[in-house]
């Protein structure tokens, strides 16, 4: 198929870094690039991030299965939904409400059966190398209501190390994945089961996943205890049978939004290359640590 493609090139210098946004007109894909990394939106298939790179070095699943690949963005509690996500937000087209050289921001549709709005903006904080989400969840019922912001990336089940700062011993359900503690901070390593897992924990505002070379770190919101929706946790993580694709999920506060009000929740992405095998160790936890703002 052939492929249009319309140059949309600025540069911004800010503590040494470039920042570049361009745009691929046939797909209606957006690129920002801060350093080494390059972050990709396609505005058409919900907005999702479709890819993110330290140079050519990929770290989110690229997989062409349905509900695979990319990051995406729900509104909490799922039993309010179900399954499969909503389409307005997950798979719809977004409009583009703002786009330069470091930002881009769009909306959704509202969603016919929630009646909810959502937002989404990045763009680039160039002297600490990180891309920053906001995401917004705007009432438009003409009823109060609450909801939460939910953050879910897909990232490849291949030989992965996933760790986060909670109590070993408050990750529900218990002893459904194979979590160690040590150095700070609670440890899996990747594996290979014949089921869907899922678990939950009140974590203190990151989550980390290191991968060939990679280590992807997401700062969020460290949430009180009782501040997430009914049934849900601050920190999520879910391992799709066989060696497939993971989901590594965060959640904001449940809020109340009376008719028009919105809700605005901001997520920070950092992607540093380490080296060596993904191991649990202190120098890990240091690496994130240094990155936290």
């Amino acid at each position: 198929m052939k492929q249009l493609f319309v140059s949309l090139l600025m540069t911004a210098i800010a503590g040494g870094m470039a920042t570049t946004t361009q745009a691929q007109e046939a797909d209606n894909l957006y690129q920002l690039k801060t350093g080494d990394m390059t972050m990709t939106v396609n505005i058409s298939k919900g907005g999702k991030i479709l890819s993110l790179k330290h140079k050519d070095n990929e770290v989110i699943s690229q997989s062409r299965f349905p509900e695979s690949f990319g990051s995406t963005f729900w509104t909490s509690p799922q039993k309010e939904w179900n399954w499969p996500p909503v389409p307005e937000y997950d798979k719809m087209a977004y409009d583009v409400v703002e786009q330069s050289d470091s930002k881009l921001d769009i909306k959704s549709q509202v969603s016919e059966r929630l009646k909810y709005r959502i937002g989404k903006t990045f763009t680039t904080d160039d002297k600490a190398g990180a891309f920053v989400i906001t995401y917004t969840i705007k009432n438009e019922a003409d009823e109060t209501r609450k909801v939460a912001p939910w953050e879910i990336t897909r990232v490849p089940n291949n030989d992965g190390l996933i760790f986060f700062d909670a109590p070993l011993d408050g990750i529900t359900p218990a002893g459904l994945m194979n979590f160690t503690a040590q150095d700070g901070a609670v440890w899996f390593k990747t594996d290979e089961a014949p089921q869907n897992r899922k678990i939950n924990a009140d974590g203190t505002g990151w989550l980390a996943y290191a991968n060939n070379g990679l280590l992807l770190i997401k700062q969020f919101e460290d949430l009180k205890a009782g501040a997430p929706a009914p049934d849900e946790a601050e920190i999520q993580v879910y391992l799709n049978r066989g060696k497939t694709y993971i989901e590594l999920e965060s959640q904001g506060a449940y809020t109340t939004l009376a008719p028009g009000e919105q809700l605005s929740w901001t997520v920070r992405w950092y992607l540093v290359p380490v080296s060596g095998e993904a191991q649990p160790s202190a120098n890990l936890v240091k690496v994130v640590k240094a990155q936290l703002r």
